[in-house]
């Protein structure tokens, strides 16, 4: 038997906060209660809430490609990206993984979910990981190759989220054709005419190919036992065709409209942390402050800076006045979206997934972060 005592703690529990102390027994959270027990770790009134859950982060990527045209190791860089995550807060990630590629043109991208996956879940049976890892894939309709890859995963792959994307130009994130051209000739160093062949060839993959891969990744999910999720739902018409596929998840809604729909539906609302540390979207959609305000935001996520997740959490406590209820955002929301019922929350025989902080200067300090009841920062 193991045993973790953390003392003097301001425990963020599911309906408000309570200064005391919790105990940690065989990776799970055994007792807790105010005041103080003999032993254990002096927290010194610091946060300890639950270990953060992290829905949707392109961060792998980054380790993987540090630089255009450059291939890191791949073990070193998902050994790199898990301390990552651990070390700002994130105990339970989905990795964002693309399946359908465009292989060749302006643009193009190659198949790699099926090998860095596997690459993954042979580390985390090697013991070489510190947090519990899903794959999230990202099902892109408008490409040529979805159908094969997906064909490749199954149920043993531990796939948590299956979200359905379409980045046919002209619609959804890029509905402003002149964002999309700053995106992509910037990207990849083209003229316009390259670019203009670049739309016209990504349309003509959409109006041949979308409608099917749409239903193939509908049919996958549920082949797989994964959440099914929308992306960059902008009007209300798109949002009743994700309820109608039975999706309850919608991430990144680009419009008010699209936002005040998902609620009507019940489906749960997921934003982007650096659209709400910034003050909004690098896209110029809707801003999560803005849904926070208007109560359409359920759950957030990191996207494409870690570190976001929990000043986040904590910045949307202020602006609700209910730290409970930020937190919740990135902990037992996203818990209940993907159902993950053994974690979450802080309550006795639920996984010891803690994060021990400090707010300082608008902030998030991570002082402590343990794993099934092991330190992992």
């Amino acid at each position: 038997m193991t045993e973790t005592i953390l003392n003097n703690a301001k425990l963020v529990l599911p309906d408000g906060t309570m200064q005391g102390h919790l105990v940690i027994r065989d990776g799970l959270i055994a007792d807790m209660g105010p005041g103080t027990v003999n032993g254990g770790e002096d927290c010194e009134g610091d946060l300890l809430m639950p270990g953060l859950i992290e829905l949707h982060t392109d961060n792998l990527e980054r380790h993987i490609q540090p630089r255009p045209g450059v291939d890191w190791p791949h073990a070193a860089a998902i050994i790199a990206h898990d301390a990552e995550l651990a070390s700002v807060g994130i105990t339970t990630v989905f990795d964002a993984m693309r399946v359908g590629s465009i292989p060749s043109g302006v643009g193009r991208y190659k198949a790699y979910a099926r090998n860095l996956s596997q690459e993954l879940l042979d580390l985390r049976r090697q013991g070489a990981l510190r947090i519990s890892h899903f794959l999230h894939l990202r099902a892109e309709v408008c490409s040529e190759t979805l159908i094969e890859e997906m064909a490749l995963f199954g149920p043993d792959d531990r796939v948590g989220i299956v979200s359905l994307m379409d980045h046919t130009p002209g619609q959804r994130q890029f509905r402003d054709i002149s964002k999309l051209k700053a995106y992509v000739m910037g990207k990849n160093a083209i003229t316009e005419a390259q670019f203009v062949e670049h739309v016209d060839r990504l349309r003509d993959v959409s109006a041949r190919l979308g409608a099917v891969h749409e239903a193939t990744a509908v049919a996958e999910a549920r082949r797989y036992g994964a959440v099914l999720a929308s992306h960059d739902d902008t009007t209300a018409d798109q949002v009743a065709v994700s309820a109608a596929h039975g999706i309850r998840l919608a991430e990144f809604p680009t419009t008010p409209e699209a936002a005040a729909a998902c609620r009507a539906q019940g489906i749960a609302i997921m934003m982007g942390a650096p659209n709400l540390i910034r003050g909004g979207s690098h896209s110029g959609n809707v801003a999560a402050a803005d849904l926070a305000a208007t109560d359409l935001l359920d759950i957030v996520s990191s996207d494409y800076v870690p570190a976001s997740l929990l000043t986040s959490a904590l910045q949307l406590g202020d602006i609700w006045g209910n730290l409970a209820r930020g937190i919740a955002t990135v902990t037992s929301t996203p818990a209940q979206a993907t159902g993950l019922t053994d974690r979450g929350r802080i309550a006795p025989g639920l996984r010891a997934d803690l994060v021990r902080c400090r707010p300082v200067a608008g902030s998030a300090v991570v002082r402590g972060v343990w794993s099934a009841g092991r330190r992992a920062a």
